[in-house]
């Protein structure tokens, strides 16, 4: 029986074909953070983006 494939090789796959593997953050700009979905600029605080919705992985 074939042992899953580990998630380094299943990444690397995913990498090969132009998808992201790294968990979605926030963007910064300045002394913001920025939606990377919307662009949306909110607080250092913020923990949802209040335009679209966005929450970041964790």
């Amino acid at each position: 029986m074939a042992s899953a494939p580990s998630d380094d090789l299943f990444d690397q796959f995913l990498t090969d074909r132009g998808h992201e593997t790294e968990p979605a953050r926030w963007d910064r700009s300045y002394n913001k953070l920025q939606c990377p979905d919307c662009g949306a600029l909110h607080d250092m605080g913020a923990a949802t983006c209040s335009v679209c919705g966005w929450v970041p992985e964790a």
